[in-house]
């Protein structure tokens, strides 16, 4: 009995040390695998740590860099705004003279201007006078105008000379009589007689071509201008243009008698122009 009584005792014994044991292993395992755990997640967190360091010295070396990049502009802006500075102070005189001359010329612009309008006045007068006197005829015998500032008399020659002749018929000279009185009035007009021909070619014992018709009809215009009407004959100008200008088609009977004319040309007078100029600024 007593042995049964030991043998029971160290069973019990045995079997209580035993689940003691266990649950101390249990309790050893789960702390274990909890420091295991918080172990990794301390890791991790180096980890992101790090990582986040990194960023950050990348951040800082770029602000640095930036720093150093805005210093030297700096610099430099400073050192612009100093030259500017001198600059400034050098030229202002200047500048302040250019914007005078500017404005003088602005004066100037607007002077001539008001020149060429008055310029362009007084051709409209010239013509207004030569279309009075002259305002009997057919308008397709003689045209007055103003082309660019410069005044146009066209005279169609079957109002001056017969077919191929460069002799002037008695009632061309009262046309001219009429024109030469208009610019008598106007003393110190130049002008310039202008002889034009159609393109049919001429030949006979007087006339070498058109050329020579040409020259020949606009000098007999101005030995009747001179000659008869006593217009000076240092304001007058005699050319030939042969067939080589035509305002119309020579390929029609109508086009070659538009062509066939006599043409005096106002010439621009600069000097008188420049003068009045002259006396705006005054």
């Amino acid at each position: 009995m007593k042995k049964a009584a030991m043998a029971l005792t160290m069973f019990c014994t045995v079997f209580l040390f035993s689940c003691v044991s266990n649950k101390k292993l249990k309790l050893v395992k789960a702390e274990k695998e909890d420091i295991n755990t918080q172990y990794q997640n301390l890791l991790a967190k180096q980890q992101d740590c790090e990582s986040q360091l990194g960023k950050a010295n990348s951040q800082i070396e770029n602000l640095n860099q930036q720093m150093a990049y805005l210093k030297e502009n700096n610099t430099v802006a400073i050192k612009q705004l100093q030259d500017l500075s001198v600059i400034s102070a050098s030229q202002a005189e200047s500048i302040k003279k250019s914007m005078e001359n500017i404005g003088a010329k602005d004066l100037y612009i607007q002077d001539l201007q008001k020149s060429m309008a008055r310029k362009d006045s007084l051709n409209m007068a010239l013509v207004m006078n030569l279309k009075g006197a002259v305002g009997d005829l057919n308008d397709k015998d003689i045209n007055i105008k103003v082309d660019k500032g410069v005044v146009y008399i066209d005279i169609s020659d079957k109002l001056l000379f017969n077919s191929g002749s460069y002799t002037i018929t008695n009632q061309a000279k009262v046309v001219l009589g009429k024109v030469a009185k208009v610019l008598l009035n106007q003393p110190n007009i130049e002008f310039m007689v202008e002889g034009h021909t159609d393109n049919k070619p001429i030949k006979n014992n007087s006339m070498e071509d058109n050329w020579d018709l040409s020259v020949k009809r606009a000098t007999s215009v101005v030995r009747v201008l001179q000659n008869d009407y006593g217009l000076p004959p240092e304001h007058m100008t005699a050319a030939g243009r042969s067939e080589f200008i035509p305002i119309a088609d020579n390929s029609s009977a109508e086009g070659r008698a538009t062509n066939r004319r006599t043409r005096i040309v106002i010439l621009p007078q600069l000097d008188q122009f420049f003068k009045l100029l002259e006396t705006q600024k005054k």
